[in-house]
């Protein structure tokens, strides 16, 4: 079996920034009440004439220059996303098109905010058994777009942007060494998108609740998965969903402040975007470096929920 890692990453954000501050203009809140609870304190907003697949389309191509690749190097494109331009196409056959992939299998994966750490597990088996030499993942979210910039409970969370990663065969001692996904379907109503207003719906409360319990567990798993412990772990990039979840988490890991990955207070909640941006963000700041163990978690709508371990590096 080959040893799967990441050679190669890319991302996008929109120019327009709303800050906390421009929502108190339109809606009942406070700059003070959504940073104390979430942390946020801005998030950026795509124009209307910017989807999901162009935030995509920019992301793959940064990530594929990253490589040191070229479009028809790629053997499959996969696609997070809960927010795709439509509903059909998928936004991977839009990217595949965009970037000259001619007849390369595309697909989008809907496992909302888990959606990039289902679509790495994905991808990972392709390459692991020899089917595809290098796989295209991308987690591209336009949030805005089902947003109800009314309620104060939603539209102070969410942001847009894309990240992108090349999967490929690594040396032995890099790349991913444990994985664990789930998920919960009895818990779907606490977080979907509306059929008839088309807009976030979320039963906050109980998604807080989740999410401080699952995120730990599954950060713990794939650590002990992997044969290691937590204090082996160098760096934790987890789902940028609010600040007092990703606390709990980097507790329970016994993580420094300075090992874990905090971006939502510039990016808010990108969803199936949150991860591989937060990741391109750390490996350009320099917190990331070669041979260091690497935890990914997410969860989200489903519910579901989803973690990687590796050791970063080719």
């Amino acid at each position: 079996m080959k040893r799967v890692g990441i050679i190669g990453v890319g991302s996008y954000v929109p120019e327009t920034i709303v800050t906390n501050y421009d929502l108190e203009k339109n809606v009942d809140t406070t700059d003070e009440w959504i940073r104390t609870r979430t942390g946020i304190e801005e998030r950026r907003i795509a124009s209307e004439d910017i989807d999901t697949s162009d935030m995509a389309i920019i992301a793959a191509q940064k990530a594929i220059a990253d490589a040191k690749l070229y479009p028809e190097d790629i053997d499959l494109i996969l696609v997070a996303t809960a927010t795709p331009d439509y509903a059909f196409p998928s936004v991977a056959c839009i990217v595949q098109e965009a970037l000259g992939m001619h007849h390369t299998p595309a697909m989008d994966i809907s496992a909302a905010c888990s959606g990039f750490i289902y679509a790495l597990v994905t991808g990972k088996q392709f390459v692991e058994n020899a089917t595809y030499k290098n796989v295209l993942v991308i987690g591209s979210e336009k949030f805005s777009k089902v947003v109800d910039w009314t309620d104060r409970n939603t539209c102070v969370l969410f942001g847009d942007g894309a990240g992108a990663v090349i999967l490929s065969q690594v040396s032995e001692d890099k790349g991913i060494l444990s994985f664990s996904l789930g998920a919960d379907g009895s818990g779907a109503n606490h977080l979907l998108v509306d059929k008839k207003t088309n807009f976030v719906e979320m039963n906050g409360r109980e998604v807080f609740k989740f999410a401080v319990r699952q995120m730990p567990n599954s950060s713990l798993e794939v650590v002990e998965r992997a044969g290691l412990t937590k204090e082996d772990v160098d760096f934790l990039i987890p789902h940028q969903a609010n600040m007092r979840i990703i606390d709990a988490a980097r507790e329970r890991l016994g993580l420094q402040k300075e090992r874990v990955s905090t971006t939502v207070r510039n990016h808010g909640n990108t969803s199936a975007a949150s991860i591989p941006l937060a990741l391109f963000h750390e490996i350009e700041a320099g917190k990331i470096q070669d041979g260091d163990v690497v935890v990914m978690v997410g969860f989200g709508g489903g519910l579901t929920w989803g973690s990687i371990c590796l050791r970063w590096g080719k």
